[in-house]
């Protein structure tokens, strides 16, 4: 049986498939919990949780927070307006302030790729999670994707998966294309050749640059909204005219499956890559994606933490 050893989530990418189900297994056993009247147990009571935010989220950090208090951790939570970096304190000095509190996991974060690494590598001691890192990665996001796929059609193996949308951008879309693959998916990206790396190929996907071509055989689709806070340079004619190619309405979504599951990682932007018939409709499982979120959470918190013992045994003590 594998077990987890790792002190950090960086990402999905170095996981194995083994424990990438361990995540997913461990989910499962936290998910009745938030069906409970008292939705709490005491897996990481005595734990200081630090939710360190440089980024604008909603999900993600009230999801991570919620998840914590559930397993009976202390938790705080910071943004980058509230730090001393807006003093031109560096972040690694931020950080070093805080774990002088004696804090036990740090989930955060930042527009900068690779941060999380750069604080899991110099403070060995402390957890660290990544909650997104520019346009690296989200590992969380991608493991609440994986939960609600198998929840929904039983396993991940062999069904095709269409993501939609800004690749170039999504750190959402690396981190799934990683976890869908290594479990056995087969991954089509669709969208405009300037939003699709050069290299895509290279992990295993594949291309296809029209949408009802790349969504005909789908059992997923998956759409992200352009990371309109990433781009460089116009790499579109208009908004107007991404969403006549690449927005999924209901006409378009005629040609899918008759099973088909709509996913999208938050926050919409109805009509433009979704349309609020679609993402209100009976294929869309968005809903589920954030609730499913609090118990892959609290399956990460759990399993950083390094808690031995199960939570029934937890509970009986």
């Amino acid at each position: 049986m594998t077990t987890w050893t790792r002190k950090d989530l960086l990402g999905l990418r170095d996981l194995s498939k083994e424990e990438l189900e361990l995540i997913l297994e461990t989910a499962e056993s936290f998910k009745e919990i938030s069906l409970r009247p008292i939705k709490k147990v005491p897996a990481l009571r005595g734990k200081t949780v630090v939710n360190f935010f440089f980024e604008a989220s909603t999900r993600t950090r009230t999801s991570f927070e919620i998840s914590a208090k559930r397993l009976s951790a202390d938790i705080i939570n910071i943004s980058s307006p509230t730090t001393s970096v807006i003093k031109g304190e560096s972040l690694l000095d931020t950080v070093r302030n805080l774990l002088s509190l004696k804090v036990d996991i740090v989930i955060i974060r930042h527009s900068d790729s690779g941060a999380p690494q750069l604080i899991a590598d110099r403070f060995p001691d402390v957890s660290v999670i990544n909650a997104g890192d520019g346009s690296h990665e989200h590992p969380t996001q991608a493991l609440l994707d994986l939960y609600t796929i198998k929840e929904k059609k039983g396993t991940v193996a062999g069904l095709n998966i269409a993501i939609v949308g800004d690749i170039m951008h999504s750190r959402v879309a690396r981190s799934n294309i990683w976890g869908m693959t290594r479990l056995g998916a087969n991954v089509t990206v669709v969208g405009p050749r300037t939003l699709i790396p050069a290299d895509i190929d290279k992990t295993g996907v594949r291309v296809e640059t029209n949408l009802s071509r790349g969504i005909k055989d789908a059992d997923v689709i998956y759409m992200l909204r352009i990371q309109n806070e990433r781009l460089k340079s116009n790499l579109f004619p208009s908004i107007r005219e991404y969403a006549r190619m690449y927005g999924l309405n209901g006409v378009r979504l005629k040609g899918a499956k008759k099973d088909v599951i709509i996913m999208h990682p938050g926050p919409i932007n109805r009509g433009v890559e979704i349309s609020s018939e679609v993402a209100d409709g009976p294929y869309s499982v968005i809903l589920d994606q954030v609730t499913n979120g609090l118990a892959v959470r609290m399956a990460v918190l759990f399993l950083v933490a390094g808690v031995k013992k199960s939570v029934k045994e937890l509970e009986e003590e």
